[in-house]
């Protein structure tokens, strides 16, 4: 494994834990008006080192509950703004749902069609779907006071698809990196390296995901955020 390589990973990992660690200070102090997104917005600092940090600057500070400026029934957010918001809420499910799986497949070493990886992918997508659907009924029940199997129905329907959208970016990168980068390297959970390539994953799948929530919000299918 060439020397600059790990120690880019460890810089990025570093960075990613600062950010989240920052980020999650000021949502204890300054909580969300949306309880998921005291969750959501630390997870995004994970793998957007300081990017994740202007993020929750610019669209999720102002959305504090302590924030008297911000008159919540007069308030427009450009619609951009709202499907990144969307696109971070839907990533915080895959995310969490990705850096529980991985370690899970390794240590009880688990394979698919004689890959690890393809393991990884399916119990990955399990958590993550999971956990998206249980951040997304958060989500709605938040917003609105409807019966909780609607909530769960609209869940489901609000979130697969964005879902799946960003596990191909996810699962893209990572088969780039298992069968054409790295080959020969036995890339584990392990090895800061391996956690690096999945942060560059986990931001591709952000990437994949933000027109699949942008065609959801525009056919009503998932209320902007």
């Amino acid at each position: 494994m060439p020397p600059w390589l790990v120690a880019v990973s460890y810089v990025s990992l570093t960075l990613g834990f600062v950010t989240a660690a920052i980020i999650a200070v000021d949502v204890i102090a300054h909580p969300q008006r949306m309880r998921i997104m005291n969750v959501v917005w630390p997870v995004t600092g994970l793998y957007l080192p300081l990017v994740g940090l202007w993020l929750y600057r610019r669209l999720g500070a102002p959305m504090a509950v302590d924030n008297k400026a911000m008159d919540m029934d007069t308030m427009e957010q450009p619609f951009w703004q709202s499907i990144v918001v969307s696109s971070t809420h839907c990533a915080s499910g895959c995310v969490l749902g990705d850096i529980i799986g991985a370690p899970i497949v390794f240590a009880f070493g688990l394979t698919l069609l004689g890959t690890r990886l393809f393991a990884e992918y399916a119990v990955e997508f399990t958590l993550a779907y999971i956990f998206g659907i249980a951040f997304q009924y958060l989500a709605i029940t938040g917003m609105r006071k409807i019966a909780p199997h609607v909530a769960l129905i609209d869940a489901v329907k609000a979130d697969t698809l964005s879902l799946v959208a960003y596990e191909i970016g996810m699962f893209g990168w990572m088969a780039v990196v298992y069968f054409l980068l790295m080959p020969a390297h036995g890339l584990n959970p392990t090895m800061a390296v391996f956690w690096f390539m999945m942060q560059i994953g986990l931001v591709l799948g952000f990437i994949t995901t933000y027109p699949a929530n942008w065609l959801l919000v525009r056919w009503g299918v998932k209320s902007a955020m």
